[in-house]
């Protein structure tokens, strides 16, 4: 089963009740997941490249590599910022970083701690700041603290998705 390309999602931020507590469980149990997951794939194909898509190795870093644009982000939202701050969509960060040439372990652990700093700072958020917005860069529409880090969340799950799916694909 193939997944929607991440690009082309469209987010509906409708809701009204507070389901951030459990956002911030999803996001904390992502390096937690992803290290159940690596347990299960064979070195031979964490660094093969599936039709000119990220290998399993580069998808996981990816994740890291996009760490400090959530923090940003959040700091966007808390400083009342009108616009979040942009990505680099092209994603020279991750196309750079050699990921694929970085134990895997070692990736999700990297992940690991900068994905705990923002889950520390999250925890420090208020009922009130967790519905300040700003609008997000490229889909044009405000997004709540809680919006972006549902985004967030939504993210994560897509790549342990592609994860999953280049594991069936190159085993």
């Amino acid at each position: 089963m193939q997944q929607i390309n991440w690009f082309e999602r469209k987010f509906d931020f409708d809701f009204q009740q507070n389901i951030f507590p459990a956002i911030i469980e999803r996001l904390e149990g992502t390096p937690i997941r992803l290290k159940y997951k690596i347990k299960s794939i064979p070195e031979s194909i964490q660094a093969i490249s599936h039709e000119e898509t990220w290998s399993i190795k580069e998808n996981i870093g990816h994740l890291t590599d996009l760490e400090d644009l959530w923090q940003g982000r959040l700091e966007d939202i808390l400083s009342k910022q009108k616009y979040l701050r942009a990505w680099d969509l092209e994603n020279k960060k991750t196309k750079t970083a050699d990921h694929n040439n970085v134990d895997i372990i070692k990736l999700v652990d990297d992940f690991k701690k900068v994905r705990g700093e923002t889950v520390s700072m999250l925890r420090k958020v208020d009922d009130l700041q967790i519905y300040q917005s700003a609008l997000h860069p490229r889909l044009e529409k405000p997004m709540r603290l809680m919006d972006l880090f549902l985004f967030v969340a939504e993210h994560d799950d897509h790549h342990l998705a592609r994860i999953t799916e280049l594991c069936e694909i190159l085993k």
